[in-house]
């Protein structure tokens, strides 16, 4: 019985396909040479190369986030719970690369930022509009965040239907209602383009949902789901505390590149928490 040799890249080989008529596949899924050449520092300093880099990795973090959380909700909406957790999960694991962000910037001297600050002119991360619909999905709602996108159509488009749309939490909200739980109907039908506001009956819903683990019921999907909020709101605050503690480290109380207050309108950030009744609800199981 003969053996014919196997063609590169077929099983077998030890040579991978090095021969393609264009571009490798790997590219062309990736895009790779379109996110290696994005990048056009604007000064002379080495160190802006890897602020413009970690950046950028941000915005992409972002925008699987906002991907995880808009799946999460439309899953809670279609009572496909298992869908909304898988989600869910996959979004903290997603939120702690995104913190991991931080570290290539978190020890930058005053003087060191310095050096290439000039460079970013207005530009602040306060414009992100990802970063924005972010919030938006988190309850933190204002419409006057879209007036800095007023110049990029597609942009504002976005940003407005997000406005408009039920946040993570609200979709939530709305799933306790029907599993019947005692949600009161003027927080099922609020203004959604407002910022949530904690309400101590949601309060008192979430201690209900968690007071059948405290009598020894079976451990409820819905507990499950408050665990995983939890989880993904106490990320959300270890990344607005790194950004604060990084901004410290690197400007002090110096006004922000945006215009902002800088270090101060961040610690007024880092003290909220996100999904507000999930962590005060435990103070009353």
């Amino acid at each position: 019985m003969t053996h014919t040799p196997e063609a590169p890249g077929t099983e077998g080989s030890e040579t991978p396909n090095l021969d393609f008529a264009g571009t490798t596949p790997y590219e062309d899924y990736v895009q790779a040479d379109v996110l290696t050449h994005l990048q056009h520092p604007l000064s002379d300093d080495p160190g802006e190369m890897v602020f413009l880099v970690t950046t950028q990795v941000m915005e992409l973090w972002f925008t699987v986030i906002v991907h995880e959380w808009e799946t999460a909700a439309a899953a809670l909406r279609e009572e496909k719970l298992p869908v909304a957790l898988d989600a869910l999960k996959r979004s903290t694991r997603e939120l702690e690369a995104l913190n991991a962000s931080w570290k290539p910037l978190a020890n930058l001297t005053p003087t060191q930022f310095n050096s290439y600050r000039s460079a970013l002119g207005e530009g602040s991360g306060f414009q992100s509009a990802m970063y924005r619909r972010l919030e938006f999905l988190l309850g933190d709602k204002s419409a006057s965040m879209l007036v800095p996108h007023r110049g990029a159509p597609r942009v504002h488009d976005e940003l407005e239907k997000a406005l408009h749309q039920p946040s993570l939490y609200d979709e939530v909200l709305r799933l306790l209602a029907r599993r019947g739980l005692p949600v009161p109907q003027e927080v099922l039908e609020r203004d959604l383009t407002k910022k949530y506001e904690p309400s101590p009956e949601i309060e008192a819903v979430w201690a209900q949902v968690y007071a059948e683990e405290q009598v020894g019921a079976n451990r409820s999907e819905l507990i499950v789901l408050g665990e995983a909020l939890t989880e993904v709101g106490e990320l959300v605050w270890r990344w607005r505390n790194d950004h604060l503690v990084a901004t410290r480290r690197a400007m002090g109380s110096k006004v922000g590149t945006g215009g902002s207050a800088g270090v101060a309108w961040l610690e007024k950030r880092a003290r909220k928490n996100v999904f507000p009744e999930l962590w005060t609800a435990r103070s009353h199981v």
